[in-house]
């Protein structure tokens, strides 16, 4: 018997893969239902041919989105440059975040075990399983425990230690909502910046993404679970600021799905220890900047099932081939992300002159 904490892509994978090789799995969501919402999510390179040996290649590709163009805008909400997009070829797809973790739970759903609104408050190693206590009080003994419960994971945190010791902060902050409707024309991109603050929008089967990141000068103490507070941070950041702001601060603001946390990495020495194993942003996230969150999820759950077919079963071992053929990928991914995040938010006007006519070179 297997527990995996986390109903999002990291812990569908996981469960897909680990019920076609025979574990009987529970899956625990602290999540009333799938957590919907979110910008895109791009499938690409090694994704691809994993997404085709799951069978929802097709499914995928009949659900496709995509930009159209970018879009530069002055203050003034005048285009200053743009760049027309050619469609994304047939080894790179863009599909709708709920679109997709639908597709993933309608895989495993009638053969997994699934408990939503509750979570994992304490682990305890035994010799030859580890037990588990839910937040409503109930006990149970698995064979192993995956911790695909994302950046601020519970897992982690209990079995690992607190997440300051793993987390990397990038100097920028965002914030993403989605209004239900069309703020600007389909397919187009649209990206507005002042010194140190960016606000975009991104438009897709009649809803619109709405973006906000901002660099502060020093780190900002938050709580991640409090969403009024990250409400007064974002209109504290922006007030003031040019272009349609005032608008979409509105927007975001009364979004159903709005999200704000900081830019950061998961970095840690090992994603596993004893019968417990993080996978996806739990242990690697490389931040959104990389433009990989679902796909290294994916990326990562496989990698770790497929250890489990190459060594037949042994978890120790598994996990050893987990952590030393995983790594070079993950760090390849995260400095790149590094990176393209210091482009994507100009620190002076002269930066954003210079943006507004020639675009962004990621």
């Amino acid at each position: 018997m297997v527990l995996i904490s986390g109903a999002s892509f990291a812990g569908l994978t996981m469960a897909y893969w680990l019920n076609k090789r025979g574990y009987k799995i529970t899956v625990v969501e602290i999540g009333t239902h799938l957590k919907m919402g979110g910008t895109p999510v791009d499938i690409k390179d090694k994704t691809v041919d994993i997404v085709r040996r799951m069978g929802l290649f097709e499914q995928i590709k009949a659900n496709r989105i995509g930009p159209s163009k970018w879009e530069f805008k002055n203050a003034n909400d005048v285009s200053e440059h743009t760049v027309l997009l050619e469609k994304l070829p047939n080894n790179e797809f863009e599909i709708e975040r709920d679109v997709l973790l639908n597709m993933f739970f309608d895989l495993v759903k009638d053969d997994v075990e699934f408990i939503f609104d509750n979570s994992i408050v304490s682990l305890c190693e035994l010799e030859n399983n580890i037990e588990v206590i839910f937040k409503d009080g109930s006990q149970y003994v698995y064979d192993l425990v995956f911790g695909c419960d994302g950046v601020h994971s519970t897992v982690r945190k209990i079995w690992f230690g607190e997440e300051k010791v793993y987390s990397h902060f990038l100097g920028q902050y965002f914030s993403i909502g989605i209004a239900d409707r069309l703020l600007v024309e389909e397919g187009a991109y649209q990206m507005y910046a002042e010194p140190n603050k960016g606000v975009a929008l991104y438009a897709y089967n009649n809803k619109t993404d709405i973006i906000f990141t901002f660099r502060p000068e020093t780190e900002i103490e938050y709580d991640f679970r409090d969403p009024e507070q990250h409400k007064r941070i974002i209109v504290k950041q922006f007030a003031g600021a040019s272009w349609r702001t005032a608008e979409l601060l509105k927007e975001i603001l009364n979004s159903k799905s709005f999200y704000f946390d900081k830019f950061c990495q998961i970095k840690m020495p090992a994603w596993t220890k004893g019968r417990v194993a993080l996978v996806g942003d739990a242990g690697y996230c490389a931040s959104p900047a990389a433009g990989m969150g679902g796909s290294l999820a994916i990326i990562g759950a496989t990698a770790l099932a497929d250890a489990f077919e190459k060594y037949n079963g042994n978890f120790e071992l598994a996990f050893e081939g987990y952590n030393r053929e995983l790594r070079p990928f993950i760090e390849s991914i995260q400095a790149g992300a590094v990176e393209t995040l210091d482009k994507l938010l100009p620190r002076t006007e002269e930066e954003i002159r210079l943006r507004n006519k020639n675009g962004v070179n990621l």
